[in-house]
């Protein structure tokens, strides 16, 4: 896989692990007081009896992990020779190189479908010899 298509996973699973841990902050997160004027609010208990202080610990580590990862994937990039103006040399170079392939392998294509052309005529021909050789009943 090339390095783009890493950096697009990682931020996919970046994204990934961000929603869930919202998500779970929200479900599990135990009620606060809002004001001192309403009511205090009932104890939120955790289906599983985990502890609720370790649970973000552990979301965040792995966040801070696939940030991590993907500040090494951003470092792996190859930095740009030049400024702008030899990128687009670079750009203009690389359109000429591709038009050339095309115009070969358009001439191939030409070559290959006249061939094809001939192969088709012999084999015709061949075909009504044969069917010549037949006596009629």
């Amino acid at each position: 896989m090339d390095i783009i298509s890493q950096l697009q996973e990682q931020v996919n699973l970046i994204a990934h692990l961000a929603f869930n841990t919202i998500g779970t902050l929200q479900r599990d997160a135990p009620p606060n007081r809002l004001s001192p004027h309403y009511p205090e609010p009932p104890p939120h208990p955790t289906e599983d009896g985990s502890n609720f202080s370790e649970q973000p610990k552990l979301m965040s580590a792995g966040l801070v992990k696939a940030a991590k990862q993907f500040d090494a994937l951003v470092a792996a990039l190859p930095i740009s020779e030049g400024g702008e103006e030899a990128q687009i040399k670079r750009i203009a170079d690389l359109q000429a190189e591709n038009d050339a392939i095309g115009q070969e392998l358009q001439k191939q294509l030409e070559a290959a479908e006249k061939e094809l052309n001939q192969v088709q005529d012999l084999f015709k021909r061949a075909s009504d010899n044969c069917l010549n050789l037949k006596k009629p009943e």
